[in-house]
């Protein structure tokens, strides 16, 4: 059974950080593209960060680059997001997707709120 589980979502101040996990079972994990992808209400899933089976290339949306870190411990299964200089318009639903030429899956997301 395919499961990938987000953690480490909250609410913080703006110019925090978090970091978020994603712990992936049930599938080959060093064979998939990991990325985090987050929903705003009111608007649509936008991809934040991408990694691919190595760790070695990252891309970002232009909006996070230079603030959030995506990585990924093979071992571990899991990938990370570390989010730094957190702003109010980073408040979303942040999900993990594993991807491959075949499959995707998706986590079930938690929930970042940056407010004062």
């Amino acid at each position: 059974q395919v499961q990938l589980v987000e953690s480490g979502g909250g609410l913080v101040q703006p110019g925090g950080s978090l970091r978020l996990s994603c712990a992936a079972s049930g599938f080959i994990f060093s064979r998939y593209d990991m990325s985090w992808y987050r929903q705003a209400p009111g608007k649509e899933r936008e991809r934040v960060a991408v990694i691919g089976i190595t760790g070695g290339n990252t891309n970002y949306v232009d909006s996070v680059k230079g603030r959030f870190t995506i990585s990924r411990d093979n071992a571990k299964n899991t990938v990370y997001l570390q989010m730094d200089s957190l702003k109010p318009e980073d408040t979303a639903v942040y999900y993990c997707n594993a991807a491959s030429y075949y499959y995707y899956y998706w986590g079930q997301g938690t929930q970042v709120t940056v407010s004062s």
